[in-house]
Protein backbone atom coordinates (compact mmCIF):
# COMPACT_ATOMS: atom_id res chain seq x y z
CA UNK A 1 0.00 0.00 0.00
CA UNK A 2 3.17 2.41 0.81
CA UNK A 3 4.44 1.75 -2.54
CA UNK A 4 0.80 2.60 -4.10
CA UNK A 5 0.59 5.91 -2.04
CA UNK A 6 4.53 6.80 -3.18
CA UNK A 7 3.97 5.63 -7.08
CA UNK A 8 0.64 7.45 -7.37
CA UNK A 9 1.85 10.77 -7.42
CA UNK A 10 4.34 10.29 -9.62
CA UNK A 11 2.11 8.74 -12.25
CA UNK A 12 -0.19 12.05 -11.82
CA UNK A 13 3.13 14.14 -12.49
CA UNK A 14 3.80 11.68 -15.98
CA UNK A 15 0.52 12.25 -17.32
CA UNK A 16 -0.14 15.71 -16.00
CA UNK A 17 0.34 18.65 -18.27
CA UNK A 18 3.71 18.56 -20.61
CA UNK A 19 6.21 21.47 -20.69
CA UNK A 20 5.34 23.15 -23.98
CA UNK A 21 7.97 22.71 -26.84
CA UNK A 22 10.47 25.65 -27.47
CA UNK A 23 11.43 25.85 -31.05
CA UNK A 24 15.48 26.01 -29.60
CA UNK A 25 14.46 22.27 -28.58
CA UNK A 26 12.61 21.44 -31.90
CA UNK A 27 15.44 22.83 -33.62
CA UNK A 28 18.11 21.17 -32.30
CA UNK A 29 16.36 17.77 -32.19
CA UNK A 30 15.81 18.78 -35.80
CA UNK A 31 19.55 18.88 -37.04
CA UNK A 32 20.54 16.45 -34.46
CA UNK A 33 18.13 13.60 -36.10
CA UNK A 34 19.10 15.28 -39.63
CA UNK A 35 23.39 15.08 -38.89
CA UNK A 36 23.06 11.30 -37.39
CA UNK A 37 20.76 10.42 -40.98
CA UNK A 38 23.86 12.05 -43.14
CA UNK A 39 27.03 11.31 -41.49
CA UNK A 40 29.05 12.52 -44.54
CA UNK A 41 27.64 15.37 -44.22
CA UNK A 42 27.80 16.15 -40.88
CA UNK A 43 31.60 15.28 -41.24
CA UNK A 44 31.84 18.26 -44.00
CA UNK A 45 29.67 20.28 -41.60
CA UNK A 46 32.30 20.05 -39.60
CA UNK A 47 30.43 18.20 -36.78
CA UNK A 48 32.23 15.19 -35.97
CA UNK A 49 29.70 12.91 -33.94
CA UNK A 50 28.51 10.79 -36.63
CA UNK A 51 32.19 10.28 -38.26
CA UNK A 52 32.67 6.75 -37.73
CA UNK A 53 28.52 6.14 -39.78
CA UNK A 54 27.78 5.96 -43.20
CA UNK A 55 24.60 6.69 -44.57
CA UNK A 56 22.25 3.72 -43.61
CA UNK A 57 19.91 3.40 -47.13
CA UNK A 58 17.72 0.49 -46.16
CA UNK A 59 14.10 0.50 -47.06
CA UNK A 60 13.68 0.23 -42.65
CA UNK A 61 15.93 2.85 -42.52
CA UNK A 62 14.41 5.26 -44.71
CA UNK A 63 10.56 4.20 -43.34
CA UNK A 64 11.60 5.06 -39.53
CA UNK A 65 13.49 8.58 -41.01
CA UNK A 66 9.67 9.34 -42.63
CA UNK A 67 8.05 8.85 -39.10
CA UNK A 68 10.85 11.01 -37.36
CA UNK A 69 10.12 13.58 -39.74
CA UNK A 70 6.55 13.19 -39.43
CA UNK A 71 7.03 13.36 -35.71
CA UNK A 72 8.86 16.43 -36.28
CA UNK A 73 6.68 18.05 -38.36
CA UNK A 74 3.63 17.36 -35.82
CA UNK A 75 5.60 19.73 -33.18
CA UNK A 76 6.75 22.48 -35.29
CA UNK A 77 3.04 22.72 -36.19
CA UNK A 78 1.85 22.74 -32.51
CA UNK A 79 4.59 25.83 -31.68
CA UNK A 80 3.43 29.31 -30.04
CA UNK A 81 4.95 32.55 -29.38
CA UNK A 82 8.23 32.28 -31.36
CA UNK A 83 10.00 35.25 -32.62
CA UNK A 84 10.51 36.62 -36.19
CA UNK A 85 13.64 35.08 -36.34
CA UNK A 86 12.43 31.83 -35.41
CA UNK A 87 9.43 31.69 -37.41
CA UNK A 88 11.64 32.72 -40.50
CA UNK A 89 13.88 29.50 -39.42
CA UNK A 90 10.84 27.17 -38.78
CA UNK A 91 9.04 27.77 -42.36
CA UNK A 92 12.65 26.48 -43.52
CA UNK A 93 13.00 23.43 -41.41
CA UNK A 94 9.39 22.98 -41.69
CA UNK A 95 10.00 22.77 -45.36
CA UNK A 96 13.37 20.77 -45.59
CA UNK A 97 10.95 18.17 -43.65
CA UNK A 98 8.64 18.36 -46.71
CA UNK A 99 11.14 18.01 -48.90
CA UNK A 100 12.29 14.86 -48.07
CA UNK A 101 9.37 13.34 -47.34
CA UNK A 102 8.48 14.22 -50.98
CA UNK A 103 12.02 12.68 -51.80
CA UNK A 104 11.51 9.65 -50.15
CA UNK A 105 7.43 8.95 -50.51
CA UNK A 106 6.99 10.37 -54.09
CA UNK A 107 10.03 10.66 -56.07
CA UNK A 108 11.88 7.52 -54.67
CA UNK A 109 14.99 8.18 -55.69
CA UNK A 110 16.28 5.35 -53.30
CA UNK A 111 14.12 3.06 -55.83
CA UNK A 112 15.07 5.00 -58.60
CA UNK A 113 19.08 5.71 -58.81
CA UNK A 114 21.95 3.46 -58.30
CA UNK A 115 23.75 6.42 -58.51
CA UNK A 116 23.30 7.55 -54.76
CA UNK A 117 24.52 4.01 -53.61
CA UNK A 118 27.66 3.74 -55.29
CA UNK A 119 28.54 7.49 -55.28
CA UNK A 120 27.97 8.11 -51.12
CA UNK A 121 30.73 6.19 -49.84
CA UNK A 122 33.59 7.92 -51.75
CA UNK A 123 32.53 11.02 -50.66
CA UNK A 124 31.86 9.84 -46.90
CA UNK A 125 35.53 8.56 -47.17
CA UNK A 126 37.53 11.34 -48.87
CA UNK A 127 35.94 13.89 -46.17
CA UNK A 128 37.53 12.00 -43.61
CA UNK A 129 40.95 11.84 -45.44
CA UNK A 130 41.26 15.41 -46.89
CA UNK A 131 40.77 17.56 -44.20
CA UNK A 132 43.03 17.58 -40.89
CA UNK A 133 40.46 17.77 -38.40
CA UNK A 134 41.77 15.29 -36.13
CA UNK A 135 45.11 13.15 -35.46
CA UNK A 136 45.50 10.86 -38.59
CA UNK A 137 44.94 7.77 -36.64
CA UNK A 138 41.52 8.37 -35.28
CA UNK A 139 40.51 9.71 -38.79
CA UNK A 140 41.75 6.15 -40.20
CA UNK A 141 39.50 4.77 -38.08
CA UNK A 142 37.03 6.55 -38.54
CA UNK A 143 37.62 6.01 -42.44
CA UNK A 144 37.66 2.05 -41.28
CA UNK A 145 34.44 2.20 -39.71
CA UNK A 146 32.77 3.41 -43.13
CA UNK A 147 34.37 1.07 -45.80
CA UNK A 148 32.91 -1.52 -42.95
CA UNK A 149 29.61 -0.45 -44.62
CA UNK A 150 30.31 -0.06 -47.99
CA UNK A 151 29.17 -4.00 -48.88
CA UNK A 152 25.55 -3.38 -46.89
CA UNK A 153 25.46 0.37 -49.07
CA UNK A 154 26.02 -2.01 -51.90
CA UNK A 155 23.00 -4.80 -50.72
CA UNK A 156 21.17 -2.50 -50.09
CA UNK A 157 21.33 -1.03 -53.49
CA UNK A 158 20.41 -4.36 -54.99
CA UNK A 159 17.71 -4.83 -52.46
CA UNK A 160 16.05 -1.06 -53.55
CA UNK A 161 16.90 -0.36 -57.05
CA UNK A 162 14.35 -1.88 -59.97
CA UNK A 163 13.87 -0.85 -63.34
CA UNK A 164 16.04 2.39 -62.86
CA UNK A 165 16.30 5.12 -65.73
CA UNK A 166 19.05 3.84 -68.33
CA UNK A 167 20.80 7.17 -67.92
CA UNK A 168 21.06 6.47 -64.10
CA UNK A 169 22.45 2.86 -64.20
CA UNK A 170 24.96 3.94 -67.17
CA UNK A 171 26.54 6.92 -64.91
CA UNK A 172 26.28 4.15 -61.48
CA UNK A 173 28.61 2.18 -64.15
CA UNK A 174 31.25 4.90 -64.27
CA UNK A 175 30.85 6.09 -60.87
CA UNK A 176 31.36 2.83 -59.15
CA UNK A 177 34.28 1.79 -61.40
CA UNK A 178 36.25 5.20 -60.57
CA UNK A 179 35.72 4.34 -56.49
CA UNK A 180 37.50 1.14 -57.10
CA UNK A 181 40.02 2.81 -58.37
CA UNK A 182 39.98 5.22 -55.71
CA UNK A 183 40.13 2.67 -52.87
CA UNK A 184 43.25 0.72 -54.31
CA UNK A 185 44.77 4.00 -54.75
CA UNK A 186 44.30 7.48 -52.72
CA UNK A 187 42.67 5.25 -49.81
CA UNK A 188 45.25 3.16 -49.26
CA UNK A 189 47.68 5.23 -50.29
CA UNK A 190 46.91 7.49 -47.30
CA UNK A 191 45.94 4.86 -44.86
CA UNK A 192 49.79 3.70 -44.77
CA UNK A 193 50.77 7.61 -43.83
CA UNK A 194 47.98 7.43 -41.14
CA UNK A 195 48.57 4.56 -39.63
CA UNK A 196 52.02 5.36 -38.73
CA UNK A 197 53.71 2.05 -38.99
CA UNK A 198 50.75 0.52 -36.50
CA UNK A 199 50.36 -2.95 -37.71
CA UNK A 200 47.34 -3.52 -35.94
CA UNK A 201 45.83 0.10 -37.15
CA UNK A 202 46.70 -0.73 -40.98
CA UNK A 203 45.49 -4.73 -40.98
CA UNK A 204 42.01 -3.71 -39.75
CA UNK A 205 42.48 -1.15 -42.49
CA UNK A 206 43.90 -3.78 -44.86
CA UNK A 207 40.94 -6.00 -44.18
CA UNK A 208 37.86 -3.51 -44.60
CA UNK A 209 38.77 -2.04 -48.00
CA UNK A 210 39.30 -5.23 -49.77
CA UNK A 211 36.10 -5.71 -48.78
CA UNK A 212 35.21 -2.38 -49.85
CA UNK A 213 36.69 -3.01 -53.07
CA UNK A 214 35.55 -5.99 -53.91
CA UNK A 215 31.90 -5.01 -52.73
CA UNK A 216 32.23 -1.86 -55.23
CA UNK A 217 33.85 -4.54 -58.26
CA UNK A 218 30.60 -6.24 -57.69
CA UNK A 219 28.46 -3.54 -57.43
CA UNK A 220 30.01 -2.41 -60.73
CA UNK A 221 29.72 -6.02 -62.01
CA UNK A 222 25.89 -6.40 -60.97
CA UNK A 223 24.87 -3.04 -62.56
CA UNK A 224 26.66 -3.63 -65.85
CA UNK A 225 25.15 -7.38 -66.13
CA UNK A 226 22.08 -7.47 -64.11
CA UNK A 227 20.69 -4.18 -63.75
CA UNK A 228 21.58 -2.12 -67.31
CA UNK A 229 19.72 -4.57 -69.48
CA UNK A 230 16.51 -3.79 -67.28
CA UNK A 231 17.02 -0.17 -66.86
CA UNK A 232 14.14 0.76 -68.57
CA UNK A 233 11.99 3.31 -66.43
CA UNK A 234 11.19 7.13 -67.04
CA UNK A 235 13.57 9.56 -65.24
CA UNK A 236 10.52 12.36 -65.88
CA UNK A 237 8.87 13.44 -62.26
CA UNK A 238 6.38 14.95 -63.57
CA UNK A 239 4.62 18.51 -63.38
CA UNK A 240 3.46 17.60 -59.99
CA UNK A 241 6.13 17.03 -58.42
CA UNK A 242 8.72 19.07 -60.19
CA UNK A 243 6.09 21.73 -58.94
CA UNK A 244 6.60 20.43 -54.85
CA UNK A 245 10.37 20.16 -55.71
CA UNK A 246 10.33 24.01 -56.38
CA UNK A 247 8.31 25.17 -53.81
CA UNK A 248 9.40 22.93 -50.79
CA UNK A 249 13.02 22.90 -51.75
CA UNK A 250 13.52 26.44 -53.17
CA UNK A 251 10.25 28.18 -51.55
CA UNK A 252 8.99 29.50 -55.10
CA UNK A 253 5.38 28.81 -55.88
CA UNK A 254 5.53 30.57 -59.58
CA UNK A 255 3.27 27.89 -62.04
CA UNK A 256 5.49 25.96 -64.35
CA UNK A 257 3.95 27.53 -67.47
CA UNK A 258 5.25 30.82 -66.32
CA UNK A 259 8.31 29.76 -65.29
CA UNK A 260 9.43 28.52 -68.85
CA UNK A 261 8.20 31.52 -70.23
CA UNK A 262 10.74 33.14 -68.20
CA UNK A 263 13.30 30.83 -68.96
CA UNK A 264 12.60 30.97 -72.82
CA UNK A 265 12.77 34.77 -72.90
CA UNK A 266 16.18 34.51 -71.17
CA UNK A 267 17.61 32.31 -73.19
CA UNK A 268 16.55 33.91 -76.35
CA UNK A 269 17.67 37.56 -74.54
CA UNK A 270 21.39 35.54 -73.84
CA UNK A 271 21.79 34.10 -76.93
CA UNK A 272 20.89 37.18 -78.94
CA UNK A 273 23.38 38.70 -76.52
CA UNK A 274 25.91 36.12 -77.42
CA UNK A 275 25.37 36.59 -81.55
CA UNK A 276 26.03 40.26 -81.12
CA UNK A 277 29.11 39.74 -79.03
CA UNK A 278 30.24 37.79 -81.13
CA UNK A 279 30.40 39.58 -84.28
CA UNK A 280 32.28 42.51 -82.68
CA UNK A 281 34.97 39.66 -81.62
CA UNK A 282 35.21 38.35 -85.50
CA UNK A 283 32.49 39.92 -88.27
CA UNK A 284 32.86 37.38 -90.74
CA UNK A 285 32.70 34.31 -88.80
CA UNK A 286 29.57 32.44 -86.72
CA UNK A 287 29.23 32.65 -83.29
CA UNK A 288 29.56 28.75 -82.78
CA UNK A 289 33.10 29.38 -85.09
CA UNK A 290 33.98 32.36 -82.75
CA UNK A 291 33.60 30.59 -79.97
CA UNK A 292 35.37 27.68 -81.38
CA UNK A 293 38.65 29.94 -81.93
CA UNK A 294 38.51 30.63 -78.44
CA UNK A 295 38.16 27.28 -77.08
CA UNK A 296 41.22 26.61 -79.39
CA UNK A 297 43.46 28.29 -76.79
CA UNK A 298 42.77 25.21 -74.02
CA UNK A 299 45.16 24.27 -71.18
CA UNK A 300 46.52 20.48 -71.89
CA UNK A 301 45.50 17.65 -69.94
CA UNK A 302 48.78 17.86 -67.49
CA UNK A 303 48.58 21.56 -67.50
CA UNK A 304 44.70 21.54 -66.38
CA UNK A 305 44.99 21.74 -62.62
CA UNK A 306 47.78 24.44 -62.82
CA UNK A 307 46.20 26.72 -65.14
CA UNK A 308 43.12 26.72 -62.93
CA UNK A 309 45.04 28.01 -59.77
CA UNK A 310 46.60 30.96 -62.26
CA UNK A 311 43.29 32.38 -62.32
CA UNK A 312 42.53 32.90 -58.83
CA UNK A 313 45.11 35.82 -57.61
CA UNK A 314 43.51 38.67 -60.07
CA UNK A 315 39.92 37.85 -59.76
CA UNK A 316 40.31 38.31 -56.05
CA UNK A 317 42.39 41.28 -56.50
CA UNK A 318 39.25 42.72 -58.57
CA UNK A 319 37.26 42.46 -55.68
CA UNK A 320 38.87 44.17 -53.16
CA UNK A 321 39.53 47.21 -55.68
CA UNK A 322 35.83 48.16 -57.09
CA UNK A 323 34.74 47.12 -53.94
CA UNK A 324 32.47 44.22 -55.24
CA UNK A 325 32.31 43.06 -51.96
CA UNK A 326 34.35 43.39 -48.61
CA UNK A 327 35.87 39.72 -48.15
CA UNK A 328 36.39 38.68 -44.16
CA UNK A 329 39.74 37.45 -44.44
CA UNK A 330 42.49 36.28 -47.17
CA UNK A 331 41.80 32.59 -47.81
CA UNK A 332 42.27 30.54 -50.77
CA UNK A 333 41.01 27.24 -52.07
CA UNK A 334 42.85 24.25 -52.92
CA UNK A 335 42.99 23.46 -56.74
CA UNK A 336 42.63 19.78 -57.06
CA UNK A 337 41.16 17.36 -59.48
CA UNK A 338 37.46 16.49 -59.10
CA UNK A 339 37.18 12.99 -57.21
CA UNK A 340 36.77 9.92 -59.32
CA UNK A 341 33.36 9.00 -57.47
CA UNK A 342 31.79 12.36 -57.97
CA UNK A 343 32.49 12.68 -61.71
CA UNK A 344 28.91 12.23 -62.66
CA UNK A 345 28.65 15.23 -65.12
CA UNK A 346 30.41 18.09 -63.58
CA UNK A 347 33.45 20.00 -65.14
CA UNK A 348 33.86 22.36 -62.19
CA UNK A 349 33.04 22.58 -58.31
CA UNK A 350 33.38 23.78 -54.47
CA UNK A 351 33.92 22.16 -51.71
CA UNK A 352 33.88 23.61 -48.49
CA UNK A 353 33.66 22.90 -44.98
CA UNK A 354 30.81 23.65 -42.79
CA UNK A 355 30.29 26.54 -40.67
CA UNK A 356 30.75 24.07 -37.79
CA UNK A 357 34.37 22.85 -38.59
CA UNK A 358 36.69 24.78 -36.60
CA UNK A 359 40.03 23.07 -37.24
CA UNK A 360 40.36 21.80 -40.73
CA UNK A 361 39.11 24.96 -42.75
CA UNK A 362 40.91 23.65 -46.17
CA UNK A 363 38.50 24.29 -49.49
CA UNK A 364 38.39 22.23 -52.29
CA UNK A 365 38.20 24.15 -56.03
CA UNK A 366 37.89 20.59 -58.05
CA UNK A 367 38.35 20.64 -61.62
CA UNK A 368 37.17 17.19 -63.95
CA UNK A 369 40.00 16.27 -66.32
CA UNK A 370 39.42 13.99 -68.90
CA UNK A 371 38.74 10.55 -68.17
CA UNK A 372 41.79 7.97 -69.05
CA UNK A 373 39.39 5.63 -70.90
CA UNK A 374 38.58 8.28 -73.12
CA UNK A 375 39.29 8.65 -76.93
CA UNK A 376 41.39 11.73 -78.59
CA UNK A 377 38.68 13.22 -79.67
CA UNK A 378 36.69 13.08 -76.44
CA UNK A 379 39.17 14.40 -74.56
CA UNK A 380 39.84 17.46 -77.09
CA UNK A 381 36.25 18.10 -76.86
CA UNK A 382 35.94 17.84 -72.70
CA UNK A 383 39.40 20.36 -72.01
CA UNK A 384 37.93 23.12 -75.00
CA UNK A 385 35.23 23.88 -71.94
CA UNK A 386 38.78 25.47 -69.95
CA UNK A 387 39.67 27.52 -72.39
CA UNK A 388 41.06 31.20 -71.07
CA UNK A 389 37.84 33.20 -71.12
CA UNK A 390 35.45 30.24 -69.90
CA UNK A 391 37.83 29.34 -67.12
CA UNK A 392 38.20 33.30 -65.63
CA UNK A 393 33.91 33.41 -65.34
CA UNK A 394 34.01 29.58 -63.80
CA UNK A 395 36.83 30.69 -61.37
CA UNK A 396 34.35 33.86 -60.56
CA UNK A 397 31.27 31.74 -60.15
CA UNK A 398 33.31 28.56 -57.98
CA UNK A 399 35.59 31.19 -55.89
CA UNK A 400 35.43 35.04 -56.00
CA UNK A 401 32.60 36.25 -55.52
CA UNK A 402 30.52 32.78 -55.84
CA UNK A 403 30.74 29.98 -53.37
CA UNK A 404 34.27 30.01 -51.88
CA UNK A 405 33.18 33.83 -50.91
CA UNK A 406 29.82 31.87 -50.05
CA UNK A 407 32.44 29.88 -47.06
CA UNK A 408 33.97 32.61 -45.76
CA UNK A 409 31.08 34.32 -44.55
CA UNK A 410 29.79 31.13 -42.79
CA UNK A 411 30.86 32.07 -39.42
CA UNK A 412 27.85 35.30 -39.41
CA UNK A 413 25.72 33.19 -40.09
CA UNK A 414 23.11 33.53 -37.63
CA UNK A 415 21.50 30.50 -36.47
CA UNK A 416 21.80 26.67 -36.47
CA UNK A 417 19.22 26.23 -39.11
CA UNK A 418 21.33 29.20 -41.15
CA UNK A 419 24.24 27.38 -40.80
CA UNK A 420 23.32 23.98 -41.99
CA UNK A 421 21.11 24.81 -44.35
CA UNK A 422 21.48 25.43 -48.17
CA UNK A 423 19.01 26.40 -51.13
CA UNK A 424 20.06 25.58 -54.08
CA UNK A 425 18.82 28.94 -56.00
CA UNK A 426 20.61 30.68 -53.38
CA UNK A 427 23.60 28.83 -53.54
CA UNK A 428 24.10 28.88 -57.23
CA UNK A 429 22.18 31.45 -57.92
CA UNK A 430 24.27 33.97 -56.45
CA UNK A 431 27.34 31.99 -57.96
CA UNK A 432 25.91 33.10 -61.35
CA UNK A 433 24.46 36.56 -60.53
CA UNK A 434 28.31 36.71 -60.09
CA UNK A 435 29.23 35.68 -63.60
CA UNK A 436 27.35 38.33 -65.14
CA UNK A 437 27.61 41.02 -62.36
CA UNK A 438 31.87 41.12 -62.13
CA UNK A 439 31.34 41.59 -66.53
CA UNK A 440 29.00 44.48 -65.34
CA UNK A 441 31.18 46.10 -63.14
CA UNK A 442 34.28 45.92 -65.88
CA UNK A 443 35.57 42.29 -64.42
CA UNK A 444 38.45 41.81 -67.85
CA UNK A 445 38.49 45.44 -68.37
CA UNK A 446 35.29 45.31 -71.16
CA UNK A 447 37.60 42.01 -73.57
CA UNK A 448 34.34 40.96 -75.74
CA UNK A 449 35.84 37.72 -75.44
CA UNK A 450 35.59 37.56 -71.61
CA UNK A 451 31.50 39.13 -71.81
CA UNK A 452 31.58 35.82 -74.06
CA UNK A 453 32.76 33.40 -72.27
CA UNK A 454 29.98 35.12 -69.37
CA UNK A 455 27.08 34.47 -72.14
CA UNK A 456 28.43 31.44 -72.82
CA UNK A 457 28.13 30.28 -69.31
CA UNK A 458 24.46 32.50 -69.23
CA UNK A 459 23.25 30.17 -72.02
CA UNK A 460 24.58 26.97 -70.12
CA UNK A 461 22.77 28.14 -67.16
CA UNK A 462 19.67 29.10 -69.45
CA UNK A 463 19.38 25.89 -71.60
CA UNK A 464 19.10 23.43 -68.09
CA UNK A 465 16.42 25.84 -67.03
CA UNK A 466 14.67 24.91 -69.84
CA UNK A 467 15.52 21.21 -70.44
CA UNK A 468 15.29 21.06 -67.16
CA UNK A 469 11.13 21.65 -67.04
CA UNK A 470 10.85 20.09 -70.10
CA UNK A 471 12.88 16.72 -69.66
CA UNK A 472 10.46 16.37 -66.40
CA UNK A 473 7.38 18.12 -67.61
CA UNK A 474 6.89 17.82 -71.52
CA UNK A 475 8.33 14.35 -72.76
CA UNK A 476 11.46 15.50 -74.09
CA UNK A 477 14.26 12.65 -74.51
CA UNK A 478 18.06 13.10 -73.18
CA UNK A 479 19.45 13.50 -77.30
CA UNK A 480 16.86 16.24 -77.63
CA UNK A 481 18.03 17.97 -74.74
CA UNK A 482 21.70 17.55 -76.16
CA UNK A 483 20.53 19.17 -78.97
CA UNK A 484 19.02 22.36 -77.44
CA UNK A 485 23.05 22.51 -75.62
CA UNK A 486 24.17 22.38 -78.62
CA UNK A 487 21.98 25.07 -80.85
CA UNK A 488 21.15 27.28 -78.01
CA UNK A 489 24.20 27.01 -75.44
CA UNK A 490 26.90 26.27 -78.61
CA UNK A 491 27.85 23.15 -76.58
CA UNK A 492 30.61 20.44 -77.52
CA UNK A 493 28.44 17.74 -78.28
CA UNK A 494 30.20 15.33 -75.56
CA UNK A 495 29.69 18.19 -73.63
CA UNK A 496 25.77 19.02 -74.30
CA UNK A 497 24.97 15.61 -73.47
CA UNK A 498 26.38 15.25 -70.33
CA UNK A 499 24.76 18.35 -69.61
CA UNK A 500 20.92 17.06 -70.73
CA UNK A 501 21.81 13.34 -68.51
CA UNK A 502 22.38 15.67 -65.71
CA UNK A 503 18.81 16.95 -65.76
CA UNK A 504 17.93 13.70 -66.41
CA UNK A 505 18.91 12.89 -62.48
CA UNK A 506 19.03 16.60 -61.42
CA UNK A 507 15.28 17.57 -62.55
CA UNK A 508 15.44 21.45 -60.93
CA UNK A 509 18.88 22.53 -61.86
CA UNK A 510 17.01 25.44 -63.29
CA UNK A 511 18.34 27.01 -60.12
CA UNK A 512 20.89 28.58 -61.26
CA UNK A 513 19.17 31.01 -63.56
CA UNK A 514 16.18 31.31 -61.53
CA UNK A 515 18.37 31.82 -58.64
CA UNK A 516 20.01 34.77 -60.18
CA UNK A 517 17.32 36.29 -61.55
CA UNK A 518 15.88 36.36 -58.19
CA UNK A 519 18.66 37.86 -56.89
CA UNK A 520 18.45 40.67 -59.32
CA UNK A 521 15.42 41.21 -58.67
CA UNK A 522 15.97 41.73 -54.94
CA UNK A 523 18.84 44.12 -55.65
CA UNK A 524 17.08 46.28 -57.68
CA UNK A 525 13.91 46.17 -54.85
CA UNK A 526 17.38 47.03 -52.46
CA UNK A 527 18.38 49.57 -54.47
CA UNK A 528 15.12 51.38 -54.61
CA UNK A 529 14.55 51.45 -50.59
CA UNK A 530 17.65 52.31 -50.35
CA UNK A 531 17.55 55.29 -52.14
CA UNK A 532 20.82 57.41 -52.32
CA UNK A 533 22.33 55.27 -49.73
CA UNK A 534 22.37 51.90 -52.18
CA UNK A 535 25.72 50.38 -51.60
CA UNK A 536 26.94 47.55 -53.67
CA UNK A 537 29.44 45.49 -51.85
CA UNK A 538 27.10 46.09 -48.64
CA UNK A 539 24.67 44.73 -50.65
CA UNK A 540 26.36 41.84 -51.61
CA UNK A 541 27.41 41.40 -47.98
CA UNK A 542 24.34 41.96 -46.69
CA UNK A 543 22.71 38.93 -49.04
CA UNK A 544 25.80 36.44 -48.38
CA UNK A 545 25.76 36.32 -44.65
CA UNK A 546 22.44 35.77 -44.23
CA UNK A 547 23.26 32.18 -45.47
CA UNK A 548 22.00 29.95 -48.01
CA UNK A 549 18.37 29.92 -47.29
CA UNK A 550 15.65 30.77 -49.92
CA UNK A 551 15.64 34.43 -51.21
CA UNK A 552 12.17 34.56 -50.89
CA UNK A 553 13.04 34.93 -46.62
CA UNK A 554 16.21 36.95 -47.61
CA UNK A 555 14.04 39.32 -49.57
CA UNK A 556 11.41 39.54 -46.45
CA UNK A 557 15.04 39.87 -43.96
CA UNK A 558 16.20 42.73 -45.83
CA UNK A 559 13.15 44.57 -47.12
CA UNK A 560 11.03 43.60 -43.98
CA UNK A 561 8.46 42.33 -46.76
CA UNK A 562 8.77 39.57 -49.28
CA UNK A 563 6.69 40.91 -52.59
CA UNK A 564 7.29 39.38 -56.09
CA UNK A 565 11.09 37.88 -56.59
CA UNK A 566 11.02 37.25 -60.36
Amino acid sequence: MRCVVLILPLLLLACGPQQPDSFLGVEEEYWKLWLQANPSIATGAGVHDYDAMLEDYSAAAIQAREAELARTLDRLQRLRGMTAGEVLDGEIIRAAIRAELLETQEVQSWKRNPMMYVGTPGGAIDGLMKRDFAPKGKRLEAVVSRLVEVPKMVASMKANVSNPPREFTDLAIRMASGSVGFYKESVAVWAKDAAGGDPRLLGWFGKANAEAIAAMEDAAKWLKADLLPRSKGSFAIGAELFAKKLKYEEMVDTSLDRLLAIGEANLAKDYKAFVETARLISPKKTPAQVMADISNDHPTEADLIPATRRTLAGIRQFLVDKKIIDLPNELFPKVEETPPYARSGSFASMDTPGAYETKATEAFYYVTPPEKEWDAKHKEEHLRLYNKPVMDIITVHEVFPGHFTQFIFANQFPTKTRKLYSSSSNAEGWAHYAEQMMVEEGFGNRDPKLKLAQLSEALLRDCRYVVGIKLHTQGMTVPDGAKVFVENGFQEPANAYEEARRGAYNPTYLYYTLGKLQVYKLREDYRKAKGTAFNLGRFHADFVKQGAIPIKLIRRILLGAEGASL
